[in-house]
Order: C-alpha cells, then sequence, then structure tokens
C-alpha cells in the first residue's frame, strides 16, 4: 500500500476540486423532487462540467456511464442515472459526485429524504450524518484509521442501526479511489495511522437492519443493494489531514 501525501501547492488544488465536488452535489440534492428522473439529474452534472471546464470524476471510471452515482432506497451506492427512473415521493436519494479538475479529484456525496414522514427512516438519516461527523471528529495526525472506524461503527450500532460491511471509504486525489482504505467499522489502535498531507473520503453507509450490512450488485454489474432490500443512507466528504486535526475539503463554498 502506498498513500500518496499531499503537498501545500497539491492541497491547494484539491480544495478547488472539493469545492467544486460540493457545489454539484448541493446542485444535485436541491434537484431531487417527484417527477424527476436519475437520468435529469445526470444532466446537471454534464452541464456543471461543461460550464467551468472540469470532468465528472466518475464518467468512465472503471467503466461507469454516468457522469454520478444516484442510489435510491435500497440501494447503498453506484446507482446508474437513466431516464426512465422516476423519483417518487419517499424515497430515499443518494447523490455521489466528484469533480476532476487541475489534476485532483473531490468526492462527497448526500442522501435526501424526498416527502419521507416515517420517523425511523428519519433517524437512519439523521443517523448517518452523526456517523459521517463522528468520523471526521476522529481524524487526526497519529489517530488510526481503525480508531475513525469505531467511531463510525458505535454511533450506528448504538442507534440499532447497521454498517455496510462489503463497501468503504477511500483515499482521494490523483484519482478518484486510491489508498488507504477507510471502513466504518473498526478496533481502536489497529490500522494506518493518519499523517499530515493524507486525504481520505469518510462515507458512511448506513442500513436499517443489521442484516442490511451485506450486499449484492445488481445485473447491471455496478448497483449496489442491501441484501435483505432495506432501506439505506450514505453521506461522504472528502477530508485532509492536518498538523493538528482535519480539514474537511468538501463544505459548500459559503459555509463559515
Amino acid at each position: 500500500m502506498k498513500v500518496d501525501i499531499k503537498s501545500k501547492s497539491e492541497l491547494d488544488r484539491m480544495r478547488v476540486a472539493c469545492r467544486m465536488s460540493a457545489e454539484i452535489r448541493d446542485i444535485c440534492a436541491a434537484a431531487v423532487a417527484p417527477g424527476v428522473t436519475t437520468g435529469e439529474i445526470d444532466d446537471l452534472v454534464v452541464e456543471y462540467c461543461r460550464k467551468h471546464n472540469v470532468k465528472a470524476s466518475f464518467y468512465g471510471y472503471a467503466g461507469f456511464p454516468g457522469h454520478l452515482c444516484v442510489s435510491i432506497n435500497d440501494e447503498v451506492i453506484h446507482g446508474i442515472p437513466d431516464r426512465s427512473r422516476v423519483i417518487m415521493p419517499g424515497d430515499l436519494v443518494s447523490t455521489d459526485v466528484g469533480i476532476l479538475t487541475q489534476g485532483f479529484n473531490g468526492d462527497t456525496s448526500r442522501t435526501v429524504a424526498l416527502g419521507v414522514t416515517d420517523p425511523e427512516v428519519l433517524r437512519l438519516v439523521e443517523t448517518t450524518k452523526r456517523c459521517l461527523a463522528a468520523g471526521i471528529a476522529a481524524c487526526g495526525p497519529g489517530v488510526h484509521l481503525g480508531d475513525v472506524g469505531y467511531a463510525i461503527q458505535k454511533v450506528a450500532e448504538d442507534a440499532g442501526f447497521g454498517v455496510i460491511r462489503d463497501w468503504i471509504g477511500h483515499g482521494v486525489g490523483r484519482t478518484v479511489h486510491e489508498d488507504p482504505e477507510v471502513p466504518n467499522y473498526g478496533k481502536p489502535g489497529t490500522k494506518l495511522v493518519l499523517r499530515p498531507g493524507m486525504t481520505i473520503a469518510i462515507e458512511p453507509m448506513i442500513s436499517m437492519t443489521k442484516a442490511g450490512e451485506r450486499t449484492e450488485v445488481l445485473s447491471n454489474e455496478w448497483t449496489v443493494v442491501t441484501r435483505d432490500r432495506s432501506l439505506s443512507a450514505h453521506f461522504e466528504h472528502t477530508v485532509a489531514i492536518t498538523d493538528d486535526g482535519c480539514e474537511v475539503l468538501t463544505l459548500p463554498a459559503d459555509y463559515p
């Protein structure tokens, strides 16, 4: 395993890619509405990239056909945008997107609960947000990745939800997926020790049930679903490890 340590100038370039990733993430999330197709969400990324002369990190990556991933309900990740897939009231819609510019990538996602009133489903979404916050709060120089995973796992399991085991976070930089692996579960004091200049995507994927921790891939060879077809939520930020903690790179541009 070779983990890329970013220089100050490289981190500056990553900040640009990540802020743009955050911007299009929020544009896509705001467009989630009844009757909108996932293909129309994909069009927003195409237009954004054209306007800003940047590239969508996911498009063509290992053959992926979309410019972002749009995953609905029991779909955990890697949902392929489709003009025939209509978003409906009550759907959980996760938009996962990255922008490549100046040689570096961002990667970020969020889940929208569209007209959801079920308190347990809303609790799943809020818990997944808290898992992301806990993982970020655990990051810093000298911290083991096992500590980060444990922080995420504890929040999810204390709330009675499952942690997806088959898919995890990862390094981000010159490619959208690079070393190290960043599991959403773990044992304190184990795994790689974080160092300043590392850039990683922390992305808890949390299932409504413990059985939903295990997944399968649909016949399109991309879309990952919970094996028991329970609902799942997904939030993700790209963060940089600093000398005294970490910096969230995929915050909105207007974040204070």
